[in-house]
């Protein structure tokens, strides 16, 4: 695969959501190589992740974080990095937030939702969850259980109600806004999934009887860059795919 082959399957895969979200949301970091063999995927741009590329001789790397301007200095250090090593990085994140395939709904298959009621979706400058059910109700202990098993670390979770569980929203990342939370609650939804967890996320879910579980930035959003590698592995069945490992440094603590 070469780069404008890359660059059209992205565009054939995402659509509309590049146009929405043109601003900073997608693109390559740095072009070193052209033609691609190996492609290794992260959540995060990082010297660590970087580092993991070069030992695994990844031609291109893809993650749904760039390494953003206000991680100061860490971008010129990655793009050095990057050079040394060889290495093309293209990064895609809102458009993969609020793709079909994308982190949200890798997540609830992961979980083993049954039914996708709603894909995640920004309509007007506002997030919308991805909402999902369980044709047989579960509970709270074992979807917790189901999630720290899947996202291999621990996850933090607030039991606010006693019932089992049937319909859960998803907002995977940076998904602390209580504004989503109430709209989870609007929709029917007994419990919220994401990846952070701020006092008034905690506040308000206790507050309004609806469960809570947060695992981390990160890995709540592994899956649905995993999902776009395998994709790409689909329409290009000569390149190999390699997942690059990252530590579960947010998860240290949890008990």
């Amino acid at each position: 695969m070469n780069l404008e082959q890359f660059q059209m399957q992205i565009k054939d895969l995402f659509g509309d959501e590049l146009v929405k979200h043109e601003d900073d949301e997608y693109g390559f970091t740095f072009i070193s190589k052209t033609s691609f063999s190996k492609i290794g995927y992260a959540t995060n741009l990082t010297l660590e992740t970087i580092q993991e590329a070069a030992l695994n001789h990844v031609d291109l790397m893809i993650t749904h974080h760039d390494a953003w301007d206000f991680l100061y200095g860490m971008k010129e250090q990655c793009m050095k990095k990057l050079e040394e090593n060889n290495i093309t990085h293209f990064f895609i994140h809102a458009p993969l937030d609020y793709i079909e395939f994308g982190t949200c709904t890798s997540l609830m298959n992961i979980l083993e939702v049954d039914v996708i009621k709603q894909y995640s979706h920004y309509e007007n400058g506002n997030e919308f969850p991805s909402i999902g059910l369980f044709n047989h109700p579960i509970s709270f202990t074992n979807l917790v259980k189901l999630m720290s098993e899947n996202l291999n670390e621990p996850v933090s979770a607030w039991k606010n109600n006693d019932q089992m569980i049937k319909t859960i929203a998803v907002l995977t990342g940076a998904g602390d806004s209580t504004t989503v939370i109430k709209r989870a609650l609007e929709a029917g939804c007994d419990t919220y999934i994401t990846g952070e967890a701020t006092l008034y996320a905690i506040q308000y879910a206790k507050f309004a009887r609806i469960n809570l579980i947060a695992g981390s930035h990160t890995f709540t959003e592994i899956f649905g860059i995993e999902s776009l590698a395998k994709k790409l592995k689909d329409l290009n069945p000569q390149i190999e795919i390699i997942r690059l490992e990252e530590e579960h440094f947010e998860a240290k603590g949890r008990f």
